[in-house]
């Protein structure tokens, strides 16, 4: 349990709540559920990964969006309520285990007394003398026998049950899991899915020797959307954007939120004309069609997007990758944005 946890259970509680009303309002930040349990963390914890983003981006006077608020809570906030998941599954599945390990049990000492009966009848059939006699042991035997039976049959059965709980068990997690790996406001996979995701490509493909290229796309004039129109509007803009890369990144690719109106796919095993063709048509998709304000239906004109990517070179590391790839991103915006630029021809040049 974390120090705010444990802050907000007890009588310090209220105190901290009226903080954080009267700092969200002083930052002009509305105090939705989100923001609020973001802000919970913020004070409660100020020196933390959290408060240090929040205080980034209240000092450079960022616009506190929702997007920005999803963003934070995908990043900070699930992995506690994983955790909490993770615990509660662990709790259920040591239940049914210890279910099925008493089942076993029962099952393993009636065997035994199954065992013993037999063992005892088998001495006992030779000094048999009367029908009487017989048909005695003969009871004793089938009773025994039954009796074993019904114990395999409820073992069969609780092994069958626990078998149905440990798959939804694990359903559940794997959901969880998807979750916390993805961006709630453009269900793209998030910074940190994106961070595991690229790490693991730039490894398999050093060791298999297969191409990987990496694209950083950003969306031209974001800001204008949002201080012309607002971040209920910035927001829908980043959902159309979202919806294109996402068509586009079909697996093996990867189409991730990266950070603001800031995206990242993920290419492996294909060839520079493939990547720049497919960037290509994401960036004309995406700039032939003219949004229109859900609320008003006004026309907002068309969106545009610069993109620049980078193919990994033999043993780089996925940080210079990233680097190159977000040097070719701004040599896009300085030539004019909405356009494509390859990292290699860009060094060549220069």
């Amino acid at each position: 349990m974390t120090k705010v946890d444990t802050t907000v259970r007890g009588p310090e509680a209220y105190g901290l709540a009226r903080r954080v009303l009267d700092d969200m309002e002083a930052a002009g930040v509305w105090p939705t559920p989100v923001n609020f349990e973001l802000w919970l963390h913020y004070l409660g914890d100020p020196e933390g990964a959290l408060g240090r983003e929040i205080r980034r981006i209240l000092a450079a006077q960022e616009p506190f969006s929702e997007s920005t608020s999803e963003m934070l809570a995908s990043e900070y906030l699930p992995r506690g309520r994983l955790n909490e998941e993770i615990r509660d599954a662990g709790r259920m599945l040591d239940k049914e285990l210890s279910t099925v390990a008493t089942t076993i049990a029962n099952a393993h000492k009636s065997q035994v007394e199954y065992g013993v009966t037999l063992a005892d009848a088998s001495g006992r059939m030779d000094g048999v003398e009367s029908p009487e006699t017989l048909k005695t042991l003969i009871s004793t035997l089938a009773d025994a026998t039954h009796k074993a039976q019904s114990q395999n049959s409820a073992l069969e059965q609780q092994l069958e049950h626990s078998t149905r709980e440990v798959a939804k068990l694990r359903e559940h997690l794997e959901q969880v899991r998807r979750d916390a790996m993805t961006d709630a406001l453009t269900n793209l996979a998030n910074r940190k899915a994106f961070d595991e995701h690229l790490e693991g490509s730039v490894d398999a493909a050093h060791a298999t020797g297969k191409a990987l290229t990496l694209a950083v796309i950003d969306i031209d004039h974001f800001k204008r959307f949002n201080d012309t129109w607002g971040h209920q509007t910035g927001d829908q803009v980043l959902r159309y954007v979202a919806s294109v890369l996402g068509r586009s990144a079909r697996s093996p690719r990867l189409a991730a939120r990266y950070g603001g109106e800031e995206f990242a796919m993920i290419f492996p095993e294909e060839s520079t004309a493939a990547v720049d063709q497919a960037l290509k048509s994401v960036l004309k998709e995406i700039a032939s069609r003219a949004l229109r304000r859900r609320s008003t239906n006004d026309e907002l004109g068309a969106v545009t997007i610069s993109a620049g990517y980078a193919r990994l070179r033999p043993e780089e590391t996925p940080s210079s990758l990233l680097e190159r790839a977000d040097a070719a991103l701004y040599a896009s915006k300085r030539a004019g944005r909405n356009r494509v630029t390859d990292a290699d021809q860009l060094e060549q040049a220069a």
